[in-house]
């Protein structure tokens, strides 16, 4: 028999080569983690780890290995070691037992390019750094006090959004609105002028200082929110980095450019008048907040101008997205239930009128509400896997060995649908389970935690549920909302699309139709 060519048994040897590397790094990280005692999880295959098995809700395919393994699991994302906790006793130990030993965050190829290289609060490790702008943020730039020296602007804005809707509601039964876009406005513009002063972005700017329209703006967020939660393969597997098979890192270098230019923007107009007023100036907004304690020298840990401007992009992006996905979708579980909206609806009218629009200090008088708002966040959490943590050190729980650089995700979505938790509904949207309960959405009972726990929970949480709130009140005390082309409610998709926020696939559409008097729009 003739010889095969030399070629076919280089090929086939260096095959066999390769598959018995692959088999052998397989056998090497079975027995590393049988001996480090990680808890139970998939078997990992060479270079994508459990990769295969997340699909694109990464949030419900860890539910449902978590269904099998148990609500401590142990998985591998490329070259990371991953433990997920999908159960209440779980997400005390990451957020509050051990809190200490799980406040870094992972080095991700978002946050080096679009929050100027781990500068702000959001993506930067555990340390001095990070402890000084967390207290400049609690107790300067979001403590009460300032929350309530800003209440004004806040019901301007919503004034404004209703104002908006009425025209829109006033062309008749073909006017159906896209409901995010106007969430989207009221939430940017209450978060522009209390963190830049004033309006930057469309109507209302002024002539020349309008730094972005309104459609670049919202483009802007949205896609920082879907990279910020986009799935990288050179943040699982560093060495294949260079690899960017669907293009996220250049979409983040271009969006870092877009948001540098608009922060660059602000910051030049905002040094332009300290430099005028001298020793007259006084802050007017959290940019001038910025930079005035930029320039302290007492300051443990300098703050550069990058840090400035990634605090001024966390801030506004972090308020802005959030707030309005919540409210997306909780009028659209108030449309698949008129039942729930009516009762909701008999509240603001008993409580409010219908002589005068909601106002924050209205809230604690609206239980009804407030259950409709937490059983939102209940059922989509924005941030259904919180943003990931990493320890610091060597720790165990129950049993299990957890080793120093483990990627620690805390599934608050899968938490929220527990029935051992809320019961054999816990799939549906019932407000009625938090009427005269003492759940509360603040990171202490970790039932609910649609702002996360501990030290590193969102310190936006105050005024990130105090828009949700006023927001929705307000939409409807103020319409009668109905869906377009006569839909049935058991027909309107709850699809969801994923990125650091979840939101819906599809944007909610619906027809409002005023109901108070003119006058209050």
């Amino acid at each position: 028999m003739e010889a095969p060519p030399p070629w076919v048994s280089s090929s086939l040897a260096v095959l066999l080569a390769t598959a018995l590397f692959f088999l052998a790094a397989a056998l090497r990280r079975r027995r590393a983690r049988n001996k480090r005692n990680l808890p139970p999880g998939p078997s990992p295959w060479p270079v994508i780890g459990n990769l295969n098995l997340i699909g694109p809700l990464p949030h419900r395919s860890i539910r449902e290995l978590s269904a099998r393994y148990g609500p401590l699991m142990s998985l591998r994302f490329g070259s990371f070691p991953v433990v997920v906790g999908s159960s209440v006793d779980a997400a005390e130990f990451f957020l509050k037992t051990q809190d200490l030993a799980f406040l870094d965050r992972p080095r991700m190829a978002c946050g080096k390019y679009t929050v100027y290289n781990y500068s702000g609060m959001l993506w930067s490790h555990y340390g001095a750094y990070w402890r000084q702008f967390r207290k400049l943020w609690l107790t300067e730039l979001l403590s009460a006090r300032q929350l309530r020296q800003t209440e004004h602007v806040r019901a301007e804005e919503v004034r404004a959004m209703l104002r908006d809707l009425r025209r829109a509601g006033a062309a008749g039964a073909a006017a159906a609105v896209v409901v995010k876009e106007h969430l989207l406005m009221v939430t940017l513009n209450v978060v522009s002028r209390m963190v830049l002063g004033r309006k930057y972005v469309g109507e209302g700017a002024g002539a020349g200082v309008a730094a972005a329209t309104p459609e670049e703006f919202r483009w802007m967020i949205e896609e920082i929110f879907f990279l910020n939660g986009a799935l990288h393969i050179g943040d699982m597997v560093p060495w294949l980095g260079w690899f960017d098979p669907n293009g996220y890192v250049g979409r983040m270098k271009r969006l870092g450019k877009m948001f540098d230019r608009f922060v660059e923007h602000v910051l030049r107009e905002h040094e332009d008048r300290r430099r005028r007023e001298g020793q007259a100036f006084v802050p007017n907004d959290m940019v001038d907040q910025l930079l005035q304690l930029a320039d302290d020298p007492s300051l443990d840990v300098p703050i550069d101008r990058d840090g400035v401007k990634a605090s001024i992009l966390e801030l506004i992006t972090g308020g802005t997205d959030t707030s309005s996905v919540t409210v997306e979708w909780a009028m659209s579980e108030l449309l698949r239930k008129p039942e729930v909206l009516a009762k909701a609806t008999e509240e603001l009218d008993r409580v409010v009128g219908r002589d005068r629009l909601v106002a924050e200090g209205d809230i604690p008088s609206l239980p009804y509400l407030d259950a409709v708002v937490k059983e939102t966040m209940r059922l989509h959490p924005v941030v259904p896997l919180l943003i990931p943590r990493v320890s610091r050190e060597d720790t165990s729980v129950a049993g299990y060995g957890i080793p120093r650089g483990t990627r620690v995700l805390v599934n608050v979505w899968a938490i929220g649908r527990d029935p051992a938790v809320w019961g054999d509904a816990a799939e549906e949207f019932r407000p009625e389970r938090f009427v005269g309960s003492e759940v509360d959405v603040k990171g202490q009972d970790l039932r609910l935690l649609p702002f996360g726990s501990g030290r590193r929970m969102c310190p936006a949480h105050g005024l990130g549920l105090r828009m949700v709130q006023l927001v929705l009140a307000n939409l409807v005390h103020g319409f009668a909302w109905r869906l377009p082309d006569g839909m049935a409610p058991e027909k309107l998709s709850m699809e969801e699309k994923f990125g650091i926020s979840v939101s819906r696939m599809e944007q909610l559409k619906a027809i409002p139709e005023p109901k108070l008097p003119d006058h209050l729009y």
